[in-house]
C-alpha cells in the first residue's frame, strides 16, 4: 500500500525546470517593472528600429524583413486604435452596448483592442526578431525594394483611410489628453467671491 503511494506523488521539477521556470520568473519580473515607465520603453524601442534600419541600410539587404516588420507594426497599430468592441459588428445586433452620440448618454471610455502595453511589447519583440533575422543569409531575398516601399505606403493609406472613416462614423477618438477637470462646488464659490 505504500508503495502505491509513494507512485502517485509528483516528482519533483527537474534541473533544466528549474531553470527555465527561474529565467521565465526574471523575464516577467523585468517586464512588470516596466509598464510604469511609457516614455522609456517606447524611446528604447525606437532606437532599436533606428538600429535596424541602420543595420539595414548599411547590409543592403533583408528588405522583406523590412516590409514584413513594417507589415506586423501597422496591423498592430490598427488594433491598437480600434475598440475592443466594434460599434460596426454591434450595429448588427439591436440590443449591443453603443457608444455615446449625445451629450445626454452614459459615457463609455474607450477601451483598446489592443492595450497599449501590449502594443510596445508585440512591437518590441517583432524588432528584436527582425534584428535576429539579419544575422542569417537566408533570410535576405532579393527583391526589387522600391516596389516593397510603394507597396507599403499605399497599403498605409488604405488602411488609414478606412480606419479614420471607421472613427468618424462612429464617432469616437482613440487618443485622450490627459484627465477631463469639473468645475466643483468649491471652485464656483471662488469664482463667484472673487
Amino acid at each position: 500500500m505504500d508503495d502505491i503511494a509513494e507512485d502517485s506523488r509528483p516528482a519533483p521539477p527537474g534541473f533544466i525546470k528549474k531553470i527555465f521556470l527561474t529565467i521565465s520568473q526574471r523575464y516577467q519580473k523585468f517586464l512588470d517593472s516596466t509598464v510604469p515607465h511609457l516614455p522609456l520603453r517606447w524611446i528604447a524601442t525606437l532606437v532599436m528600429i533606428l538600429l535596424f534600419l541602420v543595420r539595414v541600410f548599411f547590409l543592403q539587404g533583408w528588405y522583406i524583413v523590412t516590409y514584413a516588420l513594417g507589415i506586423y507594426h501597422l496591423n498592430l497599430f490598427i488594433a491598437f486604435l480600434t475598440p475592443k468592441i466594434d460599434p460596426a459588428l454591434d450595429e448588427l445586433e439591436e440590443d449591443g452596448p453603443e457608444l455615446p452620440t449625445r451629450s445626454d448618454q452614459e459615457f463609455r471610455p474607450f477601451i483598446r483592442r489592443l492595450p497599449e502595453f501590449k502594443f510596445w511589447y508585440g512591437a518590441t519583440r517583432a524588432v528584436v526578431i527582425a534584428i535576429i533575422c539579419t544575422f542569417f543569409e537566408f533570410f535576405n531575398i532579393p527583391v526589387f525594394w522600391p516596389i516593397l516601399v510603394m507597396y507599403f505606403i499605399v497599403l498605409f493609406i488604405i488602411t488609414m483611410k478606412r480606419q479614420i472613416k471607421h472613427m468618424i462614423r462612429y464617432r469616437y477618438i482613440p487618443f485622450t489628453y490627459g484627465k477631463q477637470k469639473y468645475r466643483g462646488k468649491e471652485d464656483t464659490d471662488d469664482t463667484m467671491k472673487s
